[in-house]
């Protein structure tokens, strides 16, 4: 299901860390993919609906050149893309064998996919970055996905960088990595979180005038009392 354009719009201001410091409160601390590194630094925070692609480790008779011509491939699995998911890969944190290269990132771009997330790495680090698919990941390497992972299949619950996702999950990577928000709670996010950026940019103020941290974060009754008389005006 596509991902209304006022929710991506409100994500699009809020950081992982507020995001992960959202979430903790609602009890969630297992939601930031590790080894999501960003590509090239200074990319677009990404929002978007999950597209989940699940890799499991190489057996020789299926992780060949010919299974990219398979039914079940990554080729058919971009072809099922939507508008403005982020494709979400768990390879396992395999970092010797790349799981896309330029000419799979280029399509991507055409299917206007929003972005790619995944635990393990890319490959023709160069064309990749030509395309503009903003790419959260572990690395780079030179072989093909095939020698050291077999693709089994798309849109199934995954887990990416030892977390939990399932398609139609909220992904939002920035410069710190890539966070997932469980769908069901996306509607509490995006209430609070935006109140927690305009919170902690008050703090940051206050720390910028010379306050002293404690009482000011986290805030004690008077200095909240401060923060709401700010904000009313």
């Amino acid at each position: 299901m596509p991902l209304d354009p006022a929710a991506i719009a409100c994500l699009q201001q809020v950081s992982t860390a507020t995001l992960t410091t959202v979430l903790l409160k609602k009890g969630l601390r297992n939601v930031w993919l590790r080894g999501t590194r960003p590509l090239k630094s200074g990319q677009p925070r990404v929002v978007g609906p999950a597209f989940t692609l699940r890799f499991v480790p190489a057996r020789e008779d299926l992780a060949t050149p010919a299974s990219w011509a398979s039914p079940i491939s990554t080729r058919a699995a971009i072809e099922d893309m939507a508008d403005g998911v982020v494709a979400v890969a768990d390879a396992m944190g395999i970092t010797d064998a790349g799981i896309f290269g330029d000419i799979l990132c280029a399509r991507m771009v055409k299917r206007n996919v929003a972005g790619l997330v995944t635990d393990g790495v890319m490959r023709d680090a160069s064309g990749v970055l030509s395309t503009g698919l903003p790419v959260w990941c572990d690395g780079i390497a030179a072989p093909p996905s095939v020698a050291g992972l077999t693709f089994v299949a798309w849109q199934q619950p995954i887990a990416c960088g030892g977390v939990a996702v399932f398609p139609g999950d909220i992904i939002v990577a920035d410069d710190d990595g890539a966070v997932v928000i469980p769908a069901a709670l996306l509607d509490d996010v995006l209430k609070e979180a935006p109140e927690q950026e305009r919170m902690e940019a008050w703090i940051m103020a206050e720390v910028a005038r010379g306050v002293p941290l404690p009482g000011l974060y986290p805030m004690s009754a008077e200095t909240k009392a401060r923060y709401e008389a700010a904000t009313k005006k």
